[in-house]
C-alpha cells in the first residue's frame, strides 16, 4: 500500500457560492478530448513529480471514451502511471463484466493498455447484496488511502447528463444532501435504477475537476449550471462550482450553443 499523503487543509467545502466559469469550448468531441487529454496528463505529471503520487476519479458514460483512449496511447508516454492511483465516482450496479459498468468501459478504453500496477486500480464493488454495504466497503477503501477528514483528488473527471445530474448524483436526490459520508447509494430515474455515487464534499474538496459536456442535447443543462448561482438541486452538476479546487468545464460547441455573456465570450478561442 502506498505511504498516504496528509492534507490538513482538506475538508468538505461550506456552502457558499464562488463563480468558476472557466468554460473551453471545442471544435467537437474529438477535440474536446484531445484537449483536455492533454490537460489531465501536465496535471498528473506536475503533481507526480510534486507529491510523488496522483490521485484520479474516472467519470462513466460515453463522453470520456475518446479521452481514455487518448490517454492510453497518444498520452501514454507522458503519465508515470505507477504513480497513479484510479478511483470512480459513480457505478451502476452491475456486474464487473456488464457493458453498462463504468468500470469495465474505463478497463477496456484505458487500463488494459497503460502500466497502471493493479493494485492502484480501486473500481467501486458491486458485489454485495446491498448497494448500502457495497458503497460503505467503498468508503473504507478510500479513507484506507487518504488520511485526512475528507479525500482530496488530485484530478477529478466529470460528465453531464442532460438533466444536469453528474457522477449518480441526480436532481432531487437525496444524495445530494449528504454531508457525512463519502460514498452513498443512490437512484437513478433510468435503468438500471441502483449505483453507487461520491457525494458534493468528495468533489468540491478536489484539487482540479475537469467536466466534459458534448452533444446539443447538453446545451440547455449546461447554461443553467453555469448561469449565476448554479442551482445545483435542480442541476447538480453545478454543486462543483462550491469547490475550492480548479473547475474546467469542457464543451464542444454544440454543448456550449446556449452559454452566454462573459461565461462565454471570456473563455473560447474560436468562432461559434
Amino acid at each position: 500500500m502506498r505511504p498516504k499523503r496528509s492534507h490538513p487543509e482538506a475538508q468538505p467545502s461550506p456552502p457558499r457560492l464562488i463563480v468558476k466559469r472557466d468554460l473551453r469550448v471545442c471544435a467537437d468531441l474529438a477535440d474536446l478530448s484531445r484537449q483536455a487529454a492533454e490537460a489531465v496528463a501536465e496535471t498528473i505529471d506536475d503533481v507526480v513529480r510534486t507529491a510523488g503520487t496522483c490521485s484520479i476519479v474516472l467519470a462513466g458514460g460515453k463522453t470520456p471514451r475518446t479521452l481514455y483512449r487518448l490517454l492510453a496511447s497518444q498520452f501514454r508516454a507522458r503519465i508515470a502511471w505507477a504513480n497513479v492511483y484510479v478511483f470512480w465516482g459513480d457505478e451502476r450496479y452491475v456486474p464487473p463484466g456488464d457493458p453498462r459498468s463504468n468500470y469495465r468501459t474505463a478497463k477496456e478504453m484505458l487500463l488494459d493498455h497503460v502500466p497502471c500496477p493493479p493494485a492502484n486500480v480501486h473500481p467501486m464493488p458491486t458485489h454485495f447484496q446491498s448497494a448500502d454495504a457495497a458503497a460503505r466497503e467503498y468508503e473504507r477503501t478510500l479513507r484506507n488511502h487518504f488520511v485526512e477528514r475528507w479525500p482530496h483528488f488530485d484530478v477529478v473527471l466529470l460528465g453531464i447528463g442532460e438533466d444536469g445530474h453528474t457522477a449518480s448524483l441526480f436532481p432531487g436526490s437525496l444524495a445530494l444532501a449528504e454531508r457525512t459520508r463519502w460514498v452513498v447509494a443512490a437512484q437513478a430515474p433510468v435503468e438500471p435504477k441502483v449505483r453507487l455515487t461520491v457525494t458534493v464534499p468528495v468533489l468540491t474538496g478536489a484539487a482540479a475537476v475537469h467536466v466534459l459536456a458534448a452533444g446539443a442535447t447538453k446545451a440547455e443543462a449546461l447554461r443553467h449550471v453555469l448561469a449565476g448561482a448554479g442551482d445545483w438541486i435542480k442541476y447538480p452538476a453545478a454543486a462543483v462550482r462550491l469547490g475550492t479546487g480548479s473547475v474546467t468545464w469542457w464543451a464542444d460547441r454544440e454543448a456550449a450553443a446556449l452559454a452566454h455573456g462573459r461565461t462565454r465570450a471570456a473563455m473560447i478561442g474560436l468562432s461559434l
